[in-house]
């Protein structure tokens, strides 16, 4: 009786160890299997602080703190292009005269399919030209010649109207287009048949607000000129009395302050 009473002890106490390190063993290789989780989270928090800590040394623009420019190139546009453009064309209503819409710059990166931090940089240097926060752009559709998956951001882009449109066409007219390497004028063959106008720049480095020391890559981008003429002849006489310098052209500098 007491043998068996032995036995019963031994199996229940080695029934009750074996569940205990069965216990100790989940509990161990749960946390094992947690680990790189948590050290991967910790890893992505560091380099968003180090990101962080890098904009913030960086500091604000030269122009964070002062009030908006006044659009210069919009009064001249008023006071002096529209007059110009309905004696030439001999516009009988005054909603005829074409007049410029929006700008629209865009960048794609194709790095981002691999390094997705690629279009970070891109992001606040858009935002640095323009003042106004860029739109992540997302692929339609996947290729997977390229590695590219649907939804996938792979550029960014800025639409710019009113006053920040005429401030950012003033600078880029009187300071950015100067600053092109070996310029001879800009083309006059990239309208699109409906009095819209594009153009890509091969560097970045032309716009003043881009600092040369963080520049980690040149990029280039397209900029789109939308305007409200019909004809391709109405858009090229808007713009370069507005002083686009066009080759074959003498440019017009608006004297309006």
């Amino acid at each position: 009786m007491a043998a068996k009473n032995n036995a019963k002890g031994g199996a229940k106490g080695g029934a009750q160890g074996g569940k205990g390190g069965a216990k100790g063993g989940a509990a161990k290789g749960g946390k094992q299997a947690g680990q790189p989780g948590a050290k991967g989270g910790s890893k992505a928090e560091k380099g968003a602080q180090r990101a962080a800590q890098q904009k913030a040394a960086r500091g604000p623009h030269a122009g964070a703190g002062l009030a908006p420019a006044a659009p210069r190139l919009r009064v001249h546009y008023m006071t002096v292009v529209r007059a110009k453009l309905t004696e030439k064309f001999g516009f009988t209503n005054p909603h005829e005269v074409p007049k410029l819409e929006k700008i629209v710059l865009n960048c794609g990166v194709g790095e981002a399919i691999k390094n997705a931090k690629v279009l970070d940089s891109v992001v606040e240097e858009l935002e640095l030209i323009t003042g106004q926060k860029p739109v992540r752009r997302k692929a339609k559709k996947s290729i997977a010649n390229y590695g590219l998956r649907e939804g996938q951001e792979i550029g960014a882009s800025v639409t710019l109207r009113g006053a920040r449109m005429w401030e950012f066409l003033d600078r880029f007219v009187t300071v950015s287009v100067p600053r092109i390497r070996d310029f001879r004028g800009l083309g006059t063959r990239a309208f699109d048949g409906r009095g819209n106008y594009s153009l890509g720049i091969k560097e970045q480095l032309i716009f003043p607000e881009i600092n040369y020391d963080m520049v980690d890559q040149i990029r280039g981008m397209d900029i789109t000129f939308v305007t409200s003429a019909t004809r391709d002849d109405q858009a090229l006489a808007l713009l370069a009395e507005l002083g686009m310098p066009f080759k074959g052209q003498s440019p017009v500098i608006p004297t309006t302050v």
